[in-house]
């Protein structure tokens, strides 16, 4: 059973073993509450000569359409004991948890994104005082910070963790080990540039070691998605100590080691020159050519003109890609990253 909080102060981050929470947040405009589910675990095992943070933060739900983070960091509330764990592992499977009930982007209560909401607001509508706790209070007590997304109904991502360009050599050397302990095929670097009020940019900017990734896609819940998030969160706590037992191979498939991709700048993100049905022409993770047909576009106004062809900008891997047919003027249409070494 879970605990309801009202009064957030009162949530102690040291306390022995493993706590349920349900920290409620007032409705602006009800009566009601929307309870984030929270789990706090204080390993009861000695820590190890090798334990080398004060804690670990992993979410899913920041999105409410994007299921695989929730799947994982769920199974991880009830599978992880405090009898094997050392340190302080801090699990929130719904972020907007109203969002998350009601399978959209952002929540329905203030029609607000939350991965646009940070540093957050104590004073301001239910997203941004939501964002405003984990800025004020789960923060402090994490040095590691793991943000599991997938890509809804927004777009399909090659299956990949990811950060931003980072400018400290040792932390981004650090952030860079640790996204290679979830085994994905690609880690990706995108931009900083994309958007602002990330939960990402705002530990990024705190010093954090700070994992994103795209699990899957297309409001489902991919299996091999939730694998890779689920053993690779165990997979960092194994890293820093917090977990006994050697790093897993997650995907006994591939022999290959994740290739870091990289989309640093924004003319790698290819908006929709106008409204049509796209067709793929080409797979998700794909080495392309520049000048490569990518899709097709398509007008049935007048089904007797051919379909607009669109082509790659550049040679590189295609990471992201729209996936409905019907898309808008302005939609990202894909994105094309260039390889680049893990050193650089």
């Amino acid at each position: 059973m879970s605990e309801i909080v009202y009064d957030h102060s009162q949530i102690d981050f040291s306390k022995p073993g493993k706590h349920h929470y349900q920290v409620a947040f007032h409705e602006d405009s009800s009566w009601g509450y929307s309870l984030v589910p929270l789990t706090v675990i204080n390993g009861l095992r000695k820590s190890l000569p090798q334990a080398r943070t004060k804690g670990v933060m992993a979410s899913g739900g920041t999105h409410g359409n994007e299921w695989e983070g929730q799947v994982a960091v769920k199974r991880l509330c009830q599978d992880l004991e405090p009898a094997e764990i050392s340190g302080c592992v801090i699990l929130i499977p719904q972020l907007s948890q109203s969002a998350c009930v009601a399978n959209t982007r952002s929540s329905p209560l203030d029609g607000v994104n939350m991965n646009r909401a940070f540093p957050g607001n104590p004073r301001g509508t239910i997203t941004y005082r939501i964002a405003n706790f984990v800025k004020t209070r789960i923060f402090p007590q994490v040095s590691v910070v793991m943000d599991i997304h997938a890509g809804g109904n927004e777009g399909a991502f090659a299956l990949c963790t990811s950060f931003h360009p980072i400018p400290d050599p040792m932390q981004r050397a650090e952030v860079a080990r640790v996204a290679q302990l979830f085994d994905t095929p690609f880690i990706f670097i995108y931009s900083s540039d994309m958007a602002s009020g990330l939960l990402p940019d705002e530990a990024e900017a705190e010093g954090k070691v700070t994992i994103g990734g795209e699990f899957g896609f297309a409001e489902s819940v991919s299996p091999r998605g939730v694998r890779h998030a689920y053993e690779g969160i165990k997979n960092v706590l194994r890293h820093y100590g917090m977990l006994p037992g050697e790093i897993v191979k997650i995907d006994r498939s591939r022999s290959s080691p994740p290739r870091f991709v990289r989309s640093a700048n924004l003319n790698d993100y290819i908006p929709c020159p106008k409204d049509g049905i796209w067709e793929p022409a080409t797979a998700l993770g794909d080495d392309v050519q520049e000048g490569e047909l990518v899709g097709r576009l398509h007008d049935f106004s007048d089904h007797t003109q051919p379909a607009l062809e669109i082509r790659a900008h550049r040679a590189g891997v295609l990471i992201m890609m729209h996936f409905p047919a019907v898309s808008k003027k302005g939609t990202t249409l894909f994105v094309v990253s260039e390889e680049v070494s893990p050193d650089s």
